[in-house]
């Protein structure tokens, strides 16, 4: 049975430097920035063979009221009260600084064991601030650089009472019978949803995670771009598991100017890429602008299947007009992928939101869907009938077999006498009838065309990719 660890500290002391060293990923952004890390992430660590859940936490501060700051913090003790063991980090080099001391009055209080790591002890040049780290009165210190992986043994140690207890002889002779269900669970998790939340800043994204997961495990608020990280949560819906991801805020790049922002930007960008379905939150209020659409595009030219959450409906004066003028961009400008699904709602009421998931698994089960052969071919023969393919130099095309190379977005492979003449016009006839005869609404659908004969056929052209015109 694995077990949770919580990594806190002061703000730029290492800890999602930390974090990413045992995740063996580079899950986290790290920048000298202080406060980078905002939201509380989760990622699945280990050293040595010794596995954990391991969770990243923004800087503790002393901040007032309802701030930022303070609404960071009430994240961090989320996480430590989660926990069942905390990694206090400081930066060795440093010292011990005022905060430092402050954060390990409280934690001495705290019911969740604390071990205090000293980071950036490399080379010996943090010493001295690890031998002051005693007197924060929460025992050894651990010496590690996690830049440069030194001193993970140590930690490993320090880790280990809190991990599962050595199996008896008796326990591992029952666990050999019994492998078969750890392969489902396994296959189970594989099967997970990934479904990405994204949108330009201050949409509502964080707000509608934090509804379907039915707590506040999102950092939000009336700032735009309170999201920096890519937080992915695993969950499950009516039986069926999901690996949610919210993002942050995607603006124009002719906006992006500092660094920070673009790293936040382009996590966002590799969290699309991942997904499988992407919800595009637009602001209802604002209604759907230029970089709405530059996101839809995007997600559509990464092969993924959308749905438009339009959020903040109740504020919408008049919803008529609203939703005319959001069909009318998207068959204006997004005619490559008709029926995309618009899920009206208020994330922050929980109106409509009902809707949303049933609308994620209904494209998602379209995304993944497959057409046989001899279905499409015969749909091929009728479509080239009702229409046919022009002439070129005197020789009209022939289309001569088409199957489905893949699903996930649908993908199809359509044999031609002559590839270079066949005109882009006739190919998005052949999409567009795809779409409408087959059932596939609001999902990218690739349509490759190869020279050549029936590949499939006996004796034919098999490997030479060459045809009769």
């Amino acid at each position: 049975m694995s077990f949770t660890v919580a990594v806190i500290g002061r703000p730029n002391v290492g800890k999602s430097t930390l974090f990413n060293r045992l995740t063996g990923k580079r899950l986290a952004i790290v920048d000298r920035t202080p406060g980078v890390t905002r939201d509380r992430r989760e990622g699945e660590g280990g050293i040595a063979g010794l596995d954990f859940t391991i969770i990243d936490t923004a800087g503790l501060d002393e901040a007032p009221g309802e701030s930022l700051e303070a609404r960071m913090q009430e994240q961090t003790e989320r996480a430590l009260e989660d926990a069942d063991v905390a990694l206090f980090l400081i930066d060795a080099r440093a010292g011990i600084t005022p905060l430092d001391e402050h954060f390990a009055d409280g934690l001495r209080r705290h019911p969740t064991p604390v071990i205090v790591v000293a980071n950036k002890c490399e080379g010996g040049a943090g010493e001295s601030g690890r031998i002051e780290a005693y007197g924060l009165g929460l025992g050894d210190p651990i010496p590690i650089s996690a830049e440069h992986g030194e001193g993970l043994d140590g930690l490993y140690r320090a880790l280990e009472p809190f991990g599962p207890a050595p199996e008896s002889e008796e326990d591992q002779a029952a666990d050999d019978g019994d492998e078969a269900p750890e392969a489902d669970d396994e296959a189970w998790r594989g099967n997970s949803l990934q479904l990405a939340i994204v949108g330009r800043p201050n949409v509502g994204k964080s707000t509608m995670v934090n509804f379907l997961l039915g707590e506040e495990r999102m950092l939000t608020g009336p700032e735009a771009g309170i999201t920096r990280d890519s937080i992915s949560v695993s969950w499950v819906w009516n039986g069926r598991q999901i690996r949610l991801i919210d993002t942050a805020g995607l603006r124009k790049k002719a906006r992006i100017t500092a660094k920070l922002e673009a790293l936040s930007v382009g996590d966002a960008l590799r969290a699309i890429r991942y997904a499988e379905v992407v919800v595009l939150v637009i602001d209802a209020t604002q209604g759907m602008e230029k970089q709405d659409l530059s996101i839809a595009r995007l997600v559509i030219e990464e092969g993924r299947a959308l749905i438009l959450a339009v959020n903040k409906w109740d504020a919408t004066k008049d919803k008529k007009k609203a939703m005319a003028d959001i069909s009318d961009r998207l068959q204006t400008s997004l005619p490559q992928v008709r029926g995309i699904p618009v899920v009206t709602c208020s994330a922050l009421q929980g109106k409509g939101m009902e809707k949303l998931l049933p609308a994620v698994f209904d494209v998602h089960e379209v995304w993944n869907r497959r057409v046989e052969t001899g279905k499409l071919n015969r749909w091929l023969e009728a479509m080239t009938a009702a229409h046919p393919p022009p002439v070129s130099k005197g020789r009209r095309l022939r289309l001569r077999y088409m199957t489905q190379a893949k699903a996930r977005p649908p993908t199809f492979i359509l044999f031609a006498s002559r590839k270079a003449a066949l005109p882009e016009s006739y190919v998005r006839y052949l999409v567009g009838g795809l779409r409408e005869s087959f059932d596939l609404p609001a999902v990218p659908i690739r349509l490759h065309v190869r020279q050549g004969d029936n590949p499939y056929a006996k004796g034919k052209g098999q490997g030479k990719g060459k045809g009769k015109g």
